[in-house]
């Protein structure tokens, strides 16, 4: 069981400036910020090495602003970013989170390359859903578990100690909400207490803890999920004992296209240059070019909660640009299909009513969906097939946080020394599920991941 006691007649055998819990890409970044800023840091991990929520990322960070955009001709500001943040969340993303980490994540990527040599690069063949400029960036391998990995060797390199099969159990706090330490529980079944200054809260949201799920997002309550099982809302079961405020817990991201029974995401840049999804009936559903979190939603609606992408081989050419897509043809996942007949056989759908749906991208205008078909070029033979559901990958709820990633009391005031970030904290994408902009997991957890741990060592 995890909570929170009294520090009172505690002993701490050990103690360290800053411990993070949670080694993820939020964890790790707060921890070479921690260091930087001249703080002794501590990463506790409860799993046997880390692997989390980033490894199972795309692994790209939205950034506005930056010198690779500058390189490319890319002109965009984080003005701009913060208002198609807004735009998607209809203006509920909470305003001082969102403000701060889309001007602290282009100097966050600056800083990771320039002190910690993890390089960085823009991603201009295609825009996401709701972004009005090339804005995603990441590691040249293209992947969250490249980006984790560079990240971790990263902390080797600066010698700060990673602590695995460190599962924290107890928060250690008095009536004023400081917090002096925490015990963590061993596989062997011992535990140990460990003093702390400063403590950020880095172990992402409760994606993996089905009662929570179901209880705030009951429309994802059946929905694969695509997250790390230790995602189980610890963050929140320990702010809401201390006392602090939660916010927007009812937001996650979806996605709607992971490949099943593969388990791979399929990327969405097939569907915004000109893919679409039918179900088992071979009907189109839904606009293809709203994001694909609240597709998950969409897909979960239609038989068996089953949709299929379909494409043509120009797209298939663009999917073999993500390391993700190669992995689901190289697992059998992508079917190729000759002609339109063989692709109604595969799919076991409805001749006539898939010859209908792909006549449909040959037309122009704003369909009944609300897409625009003139954007994209009209689906050709041969054709490509991936059998996918919605899958939830995680919350984007937390604890309330002010701009220095300090946790917030319900009466607003912030606690001395606990901060929260990435998942952990109340994200940007508003309360629900349609609010989730592209890249905004990843982007609160570097941006946020870099301010807590500066400020947490300021905090001294």
């Amino acid at each position: 069981m995890i909570g929170v006691a009294s520090p009172e007649d505690v002993e701490f055998p050990v103690w360290v400036q800053t411990i993070v819990i949670g080694a993820g890409a939020c964890g790790l970044t707060a921890a070479l910020a921690a260091q930087d800023a001249g703080g002794e840091v501590l990463v506790l991990e409860r799993d046997e090495s880390p692997f989390g929520s980033t490894s199972m990322s795309s692994g790209f960070i939205p950034a506005a602003a930056t010198r690779w955009q500058h390189e490319q001709g890319i002109d965009d500001d984080p003005s701009l970013f913060l208002e198609d943040i807004q735009r998607k969340s209809h203006d509920r993303s909470d305003p001082t989170v969102a403000a701060e980490v889309v001007d602290a994540i282009g100097p966050a990527l600056e800083w990771l390359e320039d002190e910690h040599g993890i390089p960085f690069e823009v991603l201009d063949g295609f825009l996401y859903p709701g972004h009005r400029k090339h804005r995603m960036h990441a590691v040249p391998e293209r992947t969250g578990e490249a980006l984790l990995t560079r990240l971790l060797q990263a902390v080797m390199a600066a010698g700060i100690p990673v602590m695995t099969d460190a599962r924290v159990t107890t928060l250690f706090a008095d009536e004023d909400g400081l917090i002096s330490g925490v015990e963590v529980a061993r596989p062997d079944g011992s535990t140990e207490l460990i003093g702390c200054d400063g403590l950020i809260l880095a172990c992402n949201g409760y994606g993996g803890n089905p009662e929570m799920v179901a209880e705030h997002i009951p429309a994802m309550a059946e929905a694969e999920y695509h997250g790390h099982a230790g995602n189980t809302g610890d963050a929140v079961v320990w702010g809401e004992a201390l006392g602090a405020e939660v916010r927007d817990l009812t937001a996650c991201q979806g996605h709607g296209s992971l490949a099943m029974p593969h388990r791979i995401l399929i990327t969405w840049a097939l569907m915004m240059e000109g893919g679409i999804q039918i179900n088992r009936n071979g009907d189109r559903f839904a606009n293809e070019h709203q994001g694909y979190s609240e597709q998950a939603v969409d897909v979960l609606k239609q038989p068996d909660g089953v949709a299929f992408d379909i494409y043509d081989a120009r797209l298939h050419t663009l999917g073999l640009e993500f390391p993700d897509y190669k992995d689901a043809v190289n697992a059998s996942a992508v079917r190729q299909c000759n002609s339109v007949e063989a692709l109604a056989e595969h799919t076991g759908v409805p001749l006539e009513n898939l010859m209908a749906a792909i006549s449909e991208t040959h037309e122009h205008g704003v369909d009944r969906f609300g897409r625009d078909l003139g954007k994209t070029p009209g689906l050709q033979a041969p054709f490509f097939a991936v059998r996918v559901t919605g899958a939830l990958f995680h919350t984007q709820g937390g604890l309330a946080i002010d701009g220095e990633a300090r946790v917030l009391r319900d009466d607003g005031s912030a606690f001395p020394n606990l901060f929260a970030a990435g998942g952990a904290a109340v994200g940007v994408s508003g309360p629900d599920i349609s609010g989730y902009l592209s890249g905004n997991g990843l982007l609160t957890a570097v941006a946020l991941g870099r301010i807590a741990g500066e400020a947490s060592v300021s905090s001294w």
